[in-house]
């Protein structure tokens, strides 16, 4: 392979190491991240804001793993010219190995700590960008888009609706779940019309 190739997925193995230390720890993540959760979602309580921290935390495992598969999918694919079927296989071994060993990392880290569970959420990650890389990128952007829509369409609905019985302020809400809504509507009309 050509450097070209190879270089994006080792970049980004270096950007997962150095989220495995101290710097990407829950303490330091919440720092940041907390205010912006409650931002969000002004009536959180305290128990609630952690949750949605811990769920992003988590939803960032599957995210990183899903781009260091699919740049391993890519240069397989292109620079080492393999099947679509040994570069998934490829792809998914060495995000599944990395995973292994960024874990066992964090166990050495004060912070942090290794995770069996985490190995196998990062290699879900991984698993659903080489089924989207097999499947072809753009069918599963679209799935995927509109999974995510209905998602934020109906959970919207049902956050607005709990926050209503509940008396809490909706904050966002109140412009995320109709544009979501707006956009499944839009979109439905656009591809029967292709």
């Amino acid at each position: 392979m050509r450097p070209i190739d190879w270089i994006p997925p080792v970049a980004w193995m270096a950007v997962i190491f150095v989220l495995s230390t101290d710097a990407g720890s829950a303490h330091h993540t919440g720092q940041w991240l907390a205010p912006v959760i409650r931002l969000v979602l002004p009536g959180a309580t305290p128990a609630q804001v952690q949750a949605v921290h811990a769920l992003i935390r988590k939803l960032a495992h599957l995210t990183e793993y899903a781009i260091l598969a699919a740049l391993w999918f890519r240069a397989f694919a292109r620079g080492a010219r393999m099947s679509p079927a040994a570069a998934g296989w490829a792809a998914l071994g060495l995000s599944a190995a990395w995973a292994g060993l960024d874990e066992l990392h964090q166990a050495f880290v004060a912070s942090r700590g290794g995770n069996l569970a985490d190995v196998l959420l990062d290699s879900t990650g991984a698993a659903a960008a080489v089924v989207a890389a097999r499947a072809g990128w753009r069918a599963a952007a679209r799935r995927a888009t509109v999974a995510l829509l209905w998602f934020a369409a109906a959970g919207g609905a049902l956050a607005l609706a709990i926050d209503a019985q509940a008396g809490v302020p909706s904050g966002i809400l109140w412009v995320t779940t109709p544009v979501a809504a707006l956009a499944l509507l839009v979109g439905r009309r656009w591809a029967r019309r292709r």
